[in-house]
């Protein structure tokens, strides 16, 4: 099979967050015939495939699931284009990633190259699949370097932001909405605040020579009792991208000052920034291999969890950032192509 064949039929397969069964066991199938029983560990819907032989080891790690079906759940190709759900984010990466696993010279190198396949990342920090892998195959902390293929338009995006949600809530009192005088409106009582949060501009942080984004973004909000009550409650979601310079207790407290006019603030979701593996001499020999410029995650990935677990990692995958969740997602068949063959020297070359 083609790169663009084996994106086409894993696109084809469904793999929505808590769904990947399916997905899990044909790529078991395609692989165990390379690997056999005692190469592919199954934990869950997630594979950990290749062997411990006590050659340093480089991981290869992807998430299988997609977010949900927007009219695209069908792969199809034209233009140079591989055009379905998760093309880019991130079936694109594991088709690369599977062909490497098959390559008779990557099995061969000098490298015992492990693949990561896991469930549940576009779901929520507690279900992310990749740490019951982690805790299940614990040797897999001794990789010397991780590369996860996300999307990154072939570049080098080191770290990540980290990510945190949390519940802001402004209190009034109940009253008719004929006589609102005679309570205390939630939903306005919060409106400055938003006018603030509207106009607040993304503020740039540099770490490590490259510009990450601290971001606040209001992305839910629910109030009210009835269209002639005064809402007496108003909560709203504030999720905040932190740059790796902040822990998650710098980050509760950066949201408590933002939100200071709220009159509760509850942090509900938090996962961690990720660590810079600027002095890893296999990013060194990654850069010079591919030549990809090198800049900053803005978005989160697993690169945090592996680092939290002292697993040096990088972004680098052949999907198209602007293109992850997006209805006419998409990739080129080229970047496919272009990832493969860089990745395969990466492995290959001592």
């Amino acid at each position: 099979m083609t790169l663009e064949e084996t994106l086409v039929s894993l696109v084809d397969i469904p793999s929505v967050t808590g769904a990947e069964g399916r997905l899990c066991t044909a790529l078991a199938q395609r692989l165990l015939p390379v690997y056999d029983m005692d190469g592919v560990s199954r934990i869950g819907n997630s594979l950990v495939v290749g062997r411990r032989t006590g050659r340093p080891i480089l991981a290869l790690v992807g998430h299988i699931d997609t977010v949900p079906e927007q009219g695209n759940g069908t792969a199809r190709i034209a233009d140079g284009m591989v055009y379905g759900l998760g093309t880019s984010d991130m079936k694109g990466g594991v088709a690369v990633m599977v062909h490497l696993l098959e390559d008779e010279l990557v099995r061969a190198s000098d490298f015992d190259v492990v693949g990561v396949f896991y469930d549940k990342e576009e779901g929520s920090m507690a279900d992310n699949g990749l740490e019951p892998v982690l805790d299940a195959v614990p040797w897999l902390e001794e990789a010397e370097f991780a590369v996860v293929l996300e999307p990154t338009d072939l570049e080098l995006q080191l770290g990540c932001n980290g990510s945190l949600n949390a519940r802001i809530t402004f209190m009034g009192s109940s009253a008719h909405s004929a006589r609102p005088w005679l309570g205390s409106n939630a939903i306005t009582r919060a409106g400055a605040w938003l006018d603030e949060m509207h106009r607040r501009e993304p503020q740039p942080v540099t770490v490590a020579g490259l510009e990450f984004l601290e971001v606040f973004s209001v992305t839910k909000a629910g109030g009210g009792i009835a269209h002639n009550v005064i809402p007496p409650r108003f909560d709203l979601n504030l999720n905040y991208r932190f740059p790796p310079i902040y822990s998650m207790e710098d980050a509760a407290r950066r949201v408590a000052e933002v939100a200071a006019a709220a009159d509760e603030v509850e942090v509900i979701d938090a996962a961690p920034s990720g660590e810079i593996a600027e002095d890893n001499p296999h990013l060194q020999r990654l850069a010079t291999v591919s030549g990809a410029e090198r800049t900053a995650k803005q978005a989160w990935t697993d690169v945090a969890r592996l680092t939290s677990r002292g697993i040096a990692a990088v972004n680098y995958g052949p999907g198209l950032v602007t293109q992850a969740h997006q209805v006419g997602e998409h990739v080129p068949i080229a970047n496919l192509e272009a990832c493969y063959t860089t990745l395969r020297r990466f492995l290959t070359e001592p």
